[in-house]
């Protein structure tokens, strides 16, 4: 299984509220979410389709053997039942959860 991650290109930063707005209007239910520095998620999947958005700070993400890291701006979809891994970075995370069944 290989992420499908959505890098950040722009110069500025990303609005949070703008993220949302595109969650929103691609059908997803979203919410805020914060992990402090560190925090791990072991193995689990999702009965949903998931998209996370990060707004500040950096995720690691394993699925597959592969692991990528989230920047602000960063997206990742996760269909549903992709078993993954997470960790907040150094300074934690604060990111967007877009859920659709």
């Amino acid at each position: 299984m290989r992420l499908d991650v959505m890098r950040w290109n722009a110069p500025e930063a990303p609005d949070e509220e703008a993220l949302r707005r595109e969650l929103l209007d691609e059908g997803f239910e979203v919410f805020r979410w914060r992990d402090e520095a560190g925090s791990e998620y072991d193995q689990h999947a999702h009965a949903h389709d998931e998209s996370l958005w990060i707004v500040e700070g950096e995720m690691h993400f394993g699925a597959g053997g592969h692991e990528v890291v989230l920047r602000p701006g960063d997206r990742l979809m996760l269909p549903r039942g992709t078993v993954h891994t997470a960790r907040a970075g150094a300074d934690g995370v604060t990111y967007l959860i877009g859920e659709r069944a």
